[in-house]
């Protein structure tokens, strides 16, 4: 499924959709050359659900834990690993352990380590906007595509809230 945000505050808009189908031990891998806008969606998944506090790229802490009132997400960004084996020294086992939400920039560089997402986002920048093209990977990805499917029905209908 492919989607359009034309501005960073509809690439942000669609991370509060994506925010509306979380359950928990989803892992989502995020793919798109620097700069495509993987944190921005991540900043609008984690404001829609009540995060307050500032949302930065993991980029050199490799991992940033957002502990919300009834959701705990890691958030990684691998662009600076080296060897997809240094996963198993930070200890990706106690990330992956199925009650936390996963979202994974640059997961190609943790191939043969990571589990298969449930869904997989690859954004590309177009000009101004982002094109983001929607793999599901598990029934449970599917299940959240569709979530996001039925909320940009709803606010074109004007049945949603943005």
């Amino acid at each position: 499924m492919e989607f359009r945000a034309a501005s960073e505050q509809e690439m942000e808009a669609f991370g509060a959709r994506l925010a509306r189908g979380l359950a928990p031990g989803l892992v989502i891998h995020l793919g798109g050359p620097l700069g495509a806008g993987k944190t921005t969606l991540v900043r609008g998944l984690l404001r829609s659900l009540g995060w307050a506090g500032a949302v930065k790229s993991p980029t050199y802490a490799l991992v940033e834990t957002y502990a919300l009132d009834d959701i705990l997400l890691h958030h990684f960004d691998l662009y600076r690993l080296s060897d997809p084996e240094e996963l198993e020294f930070m200890g990706l086992r106690d990330f992956l352990d199925g009650h936390a939400i996963c979202l994974i920039e640059w997961a190609e560089r943790g191939h043969g380590i990571l589990p298969e997402p449930d869904l997989r986002i690859g954004i590309r920048p177009l000009g101004t906007g982002r094109d983001l093209r929607c793999d599901p990977g598990t029934p449970a990805g599917a299940r959240l595509l569709a979530a996001v499917i039925e909320t940009l029905a709803a606010d074109r209908d004007g049945r949603g809230a943005g």
